[in-house]
């Protein structure tokens, strides 16, 4: 069982969040809504979650191709429900950036295979309604990065 320790550090909402390992991430609300911009907001955390969860999956998936990624950047965002309470995400787009000898082919399967089969918060996110968006780009191991 995954355990977290959460901390109120700054204000009113600065929190920090351990792991059980030590690992810290500070948090907080805007400053419009009483916050000191302390540090990343809960649903912004999500995005980045995403992130981590489908980085690792399309490198993973990557390697075992046998694939040489030298670089590896994605970009995403989101929309969030308006005028809701809870406002969850609508829709998220992801762009997978990829640098190196690397087939393109093959990058859009391990992207596909990522949010589809392997990535638990985009099947978190799916299941309560996102509609998750991928961009899938391959840039040359001499590209401008």
């Amino acid at each position: 069982m995954a355990t977290i320790q959460l901390k109120r550090v700054k204000g009113d909402f600065g929190f920090d969040a351990k792991d059980e390992n030590g690992h810290t991430v500070r948090m907080d609300s805007s400053p419009e809504s009483g916050g000191w911009d302390y540090g990343v907001r809960p649903m912004q955390m999500l995005l980045m979650g995403l992130g981590g969860c489908a980085g690792i999956d399309v490198i993973s998936i990557l390697k075992k191709q046998r694939q040489k990624v030298d670089d590896y950047k994605m970009t995403i965002s989101g929309d969030r429900e308006p005028g809701k309470e809870p406002s969850l995400w609508k829709d998220i787009t992801v762009e997978f950036h990829l640098y190196g000898t690397v087939d393109e082919d093959k990058a859009h399967r391990a992207v596909d295979l990522a949010m589809s089969k392997y990535c638990s918060v985009a099947a978190t996110l799916q299941k309560s309604g996102t509609k998750i968006k991928t961009k899938v780009f391959v840039h040359a191991t001499n590209a401008t990065k």
